[in-house]
């Protein structure tokens, strides 16, 4: 299978997995919005502009359909999946719960080094609250490391997805204005109560966070 038609998306697609690096440049073009929710994707266009075959674009799509960001329409072919205000709850619901259950866990069992870790990525934090993109950014790698210093994988799974599809939110809370600051405070007292190792009030502010900021995902 020949990549070296040119592409105008960044660099050549290689032979290796070339389905995954198609899955991974259709996901950025998604979360840029240069694919709207909503929007049909036009398999041919890309499939040229990539430089590729529709083979490899298929499989991508399908990677991208299991992620939940694509969903897959009987004879009118690929959409880039559209949040309705249901999703948006559901999946505040079940992020609640697993990052909720993460953070106490943390709490209970972290070393020094963990939350010495937590700790810089919050101070990160107090210096972005006026720069959205860095803060968005910061923000989700808090929540990741959180979740993996817990230790469990198939939570790790599940909310990597959901985060995923998240982004489609085209309401997502932290856009709304002064939300920013707001979830940098919950953040400090998230940071004090793991600091204490206090298991319960991490995982009672964790979710009253996610409910803070669904309460402005809605608004």
């Amino acid at each position: 299978m020949s990549t070296a038609a040119s592409n105008v998306d960044a660099t050549p697609l290689t032979p290796r997995a070339l389905y995954q690096e198609v899955a991974e440049r259709l996901r950025q073009q998604i979360f840029r919005r240069e694919l709207e929710p909503g929007s049909w994707i036009d398999e041919q266009r890309l499939a040229h502009e990539y430089g590729i075959s529709r083979t490899p674009l298929r499989e991508a799509l399908k990677v991208l359909a299991v992620e939940g960001l694509v969903t897959m329409k009987v004879r009118r072919g690929a959409y880039v999946t559209e949040m309705s205000v249901d999703d948006v709850r559901q999946i505040y619901h079940l992020l609640a719960l697993l990052e909720s259950d993460a953070a106490a866990t943390v709490a209970a069992k972290g070393d020094a080094a963990q939350r010495a870790e937590l700790a810089a990525l919050h101070q990160q934090l107090e210096k972005q609250v006026r720069q959205r993109d860095a803060f968005f950014a910061t923000n989700e790698r808090f929540h990741l490391r959180l979740l993996e210093m817990a230790g469990n994988r198939w939570s790790q799974q599940v909310v990597n997805d959901l985060r995923k599809v998240m982004k489609l939110n085209r309401h997502h809370s932290l856009f709304k204005q002064g939300r920013l600051a707001e979830s940098l405070a919950e953040h400090r007292a998230l940071m004090q109560a793991l600091e204490l190792g206090d298991a319960e009030a991490t995982r009672n502010l964790m979710r009253q966070h996610f409910a803070n900021g669904l309460a402005a995902a809605s608004g």
